[in-house]
């Protein structure tokens, strides 16, 4: 299924799953599902229509967590970021401490910043705070080995300090409450 445009939420609720599977037993026999039958879960459970099915209709924090809970018995808990001062500085010590508690990564969405984002880590230095990012917009062209140097250097997996991103932006981070 070719997603560009519209399936960078499923790609990070896959990435999810995938570290879930990996790392929590009671699941480790099951396999990340496709985007249909990512769909088809959200129609099951009556959150989106039939006509959901099938169609290009992106997803966002709060499929995602439906969607761990239904799947993978994982709740997920919504974070609600409110554009402007502040913003993600005030969820900072949230989002680190559930990092350091699970390991698990977080969806990141917003509205006017409405890309989809894997979170993978925190870090605090004397220039910020910061964000690891790995963005799901990232499309394989070739047969080539991965390489990971390239991915970094071409800025799908980075870094990002909270300052750079959109301050007129409402964000929902699901933070997925594994038990580790």
């Amino acid at each position: 299924v070719d997603d560009r445009g519209w399936g960078c939420g499923y790609r990070t609720l896959q990435t999810i799953i995938s570290w879930c599977v990996n790392n929590l037993n009671e699941i480790s026999e099951k396999s990340v599902p496709s985007i249909a039958a990512i769909q088809d879960m959200l129609v099951k459970m009556e959150d989106k229509d039939g006509t959901f099915s099938g169609s290009k209709e992106w997803i966002g924090s709060v499929e995602v967590a439906l969607v761990l809970d239904y799947f993978c018995n994982v709740p997920g808990k919504i974070l609600h970021v409110k554009p402007g001062h502040g913003g993600l500085e005030d969820v900072f010590e949230k989002i680190r401490a559930h990092f350091v508690t699970t390991g698990c990564p977080v969806m990141m969405g917003g509205d006017l910043d409405a890309s989809s984002k894997g979170v993978f880590g925190t870090c605090k230095t004397s220039s910020g705070k910061y964000f690891l990012i790995l963005d799901p917009h990232f499309v394989k062209t070739s047969a080539a080995e991965l390489d990971l140097a390239m991915l970094v250097n071409a800025g799908w997996a980075k870094w990002v300090n909270l300052k750079d991103f959109s301050n007129s932006s409402f964000y929902n981070l699901c933070l997925p409450q594994v038990e580790i």
